[in-house]
């Protein structure tokens, strides 16, 4: 008799909470599903530019060191040595500036890169020294007669 007392209350408290309102939520119908209400549905955020960014975050490396043009049959390969001014930098590349066309007879590329995550120490110039390279094919190089790489505190140019 016990039994069917509690099965007849547990019965009893679960159809007096379905008939509750969607606003109080003690619903146990919409426990576990979707809301009924559309405005009560999570939203995600998205930026207005959306996820992807045109903005290079990375910044100009503190000093260009060394720059150096090898040439191939298809083109050339400009090496470039930059000094940051603490360990971890990471991501390093030549960014072309105005789309890639020389201006007055000067490709110009920017040396971009990315700092550490946290803090590191200063060390010595030869173990923060980071190198990068680009191609830059013949029917690119037409117009060009040197090449420069554009650090924070410096600026390297080398002639064809």
């Amino acid at each position: 008799m016990a039994r069917i007392a509690r099965l007849f209350i547990a019965l009893s408290l679960v159809l007096g909470l379905a008939a509750c309102s969607d606003g109080i939520n003690l619903n146990p119908l919409t426990w576990f599903g979707s809301a009924s209400n559309p405005d009560d549905r999570l939203v995600a955020l998205e930026p207005s530019g959306g996820y992807l960014d045109d903005q290079d975050r990375r910044l100009r490396v503190d000093q260009v060191t060394s720059l150096r043009i090898e040439r191939t049959t298809a083109g050339v390969i400009v090496h470039a040595s930059g000094l940051p001014p603490r360990l971890g930098y990471w991501d390093a590349q030549l960014v072309p500036e105005n789309d890639g066309e020389p201006e007055g007879g000067v490709l110009t590329y920017v040396f971009r890169i990315s700092p550490p995550r946290w803090a590191t120490p200063a060390s010595t110039p030869y173990a923060r020294t980071v190198e990068v390279a680009e191609f830059i094919s013949n029917s690119a190089l037409r117009d060009v007669r040197s090449i420069r790489v554009i650090g924070e505190r410096n600026s390297r140019t080398a002639r064809r």
